[in-house]
């Protein structure tokens, strides 16, 4: 086993935390406090192509593999929660299913635009009776000659009033099926940005679809297979949610660290006690473990082999992981940890959700354990 990065790997790295620590960190207080969309850096990224980091370069992404996207999240992830959240759901929930199962019509009109930066696009899942359970979805599309007209309602659409177009779940009948929808078709209404804990920066809205009407053509995939394509979606986009973990963690660590190095108590420096260097010793550990994990599952992915297990252990221990590590960060910080003087509090607020999006640590559970049955059988 080689666990070296590759030479590619590591000048995207390089490339992604020298624009990170130039563009993106400096912005990110500003950003959670006033909850700004920060488009002036997304528009740079779309420029270096960190905007369809993995699509074909056929349809204006980079073609690069999945580890790629794992590497660039982490990084995005240390310098800004909001940032980074705004590019996995674009890249990994929007871009994922247009390149995973649409048409070549379909990749031409809004894969290449999205890859390229030219817009943001969003994926509309969960409705006020509907979260977890899928099934439960109660929004429609019923075919009306050459068009499929849209009625309901979803929730906790990240990018949803940015997007320029959004790819939704509806029921087809007893089954469900993915539509793109344009966020300028009449009947769609977005509702205000909701108010949340963290992630300010990043905007999560409610949508109302009354007599939505599309051209047959925006049926994503195949009519009725949408649950299967979304769940092949999800699995991705949690390795995505992981490494953008794995980067909070990482900001909460370094500032833990460096503080600890800095800050004096009873005479020396706080990490000179045992207690604190304990935890940083755990922090760390547990952020290590947490790496590789995601990375094997981005491997797993880029090899073309089942990594649905891989990915929600990669996102249930690096979630959980990264909660864990910045409530430390603040515990070390003390006072100073609860006070916004410091940024470890905005690390807690943000990292606190990734437990919730795009499976819960329960569902995480459930797919790992139905997964471990599979191979005993």
């Amino acid at each position: 086993m080689d666990f070296d990065l590759s030479e590619e790997h590591r000048m995207l790295r390089e490339t992604v935390a020298e624009f990170v620590a130039k563009e993106v960190a400096p912005r990110a207080r500003h950003v959670d406090e006033t909850g700004e969309f920060p488009w002036q850096t997304l528009k740079a990224m779309g420029k270096l192509g960190l905007l369809g980091l993995n699509v074909p370069e056929e349809y204006g992404g980079a073609g690069a593999d999945y580890l790629s996207v794992a590497l660039m999240l982490e990084e995005i992830g240390k310098g800004c929660g909001s940032t980074g959240l705004i590019v996995a759901a674009h890249l990994g929930l929007a871009c994922g299913p247009l390149a995973a199962f649409g048409s070549e019509a379909q990749k031409r009109r809004w894969l290449v635009p999205l890859a390229q930066g030219k817009m943001l696009g969003c994926l509309g899942l969960t409705e006020p009776g509907a979260g977890s359970d899928l099934r439960g979805i109660r929004t429609t599309a019923v075919r009306d000659g050459d068009s499929w007209v849209i009625n309901g309602c979803k929730m906790w659409l990240t990018n949803g009033a940015e997007a320029g177009v959004a790819i939704l779940l509806v029921r087809t009948g007893e089954k469900f099926s993915h539509f793109i929808v344009p966020t300028d078709t009449p009947g769609l209404t977005f509702g205000p940005p909701e108010k949340k804990m963290g992630l300010h920066g990043s905007h999560t809205y409610a949508v109302s679809l009354e007599d939505v009407r599309v051209p047959a053509e925006n049926l994503v995939g195949v009519e009725g297979r949408g649950l299967a394509q979304t769940l092949q979606v999800l699995d991705g986009g949690r390795i995505g949610i992981a490494a953008l973990s794995l980067g909070l963690a990482e900001a909460a660590f370094n500032a833990a660290r460096a503080y600890a190095k800095t800050r004096h108590a009873f005479g020396q420096p706080l990490a000179e006690h045992q207690a604190i260097a304990f935890m940083l010793a755990d922090m760390a550990a547990e952020i290590e473990a947490s790496r590789w994990l995601i990375y094997r599952a981005a491997w797993l992915r880029d090899q073309g082999r089942p990594y649905t297990k891989e990915a929600s252990i990669a996102k249930l221990v690096a979630t959980e992981m990264a909660e864990r590590v910045a409530r430390n960060a603040i515990q070390i910080h003390g006072g100073y940890g609860y006070s916004r003087e410091f940024p470890v509090e905005r690390y807690m607020r943000d990292a606190r959700v990734t437990r919730i999006y795009e499976g819960t640590s329960e569902i995480q559970r459930i797919v790992i354990a139905r997964e471990l049955m599979k191979e005993a059988m």
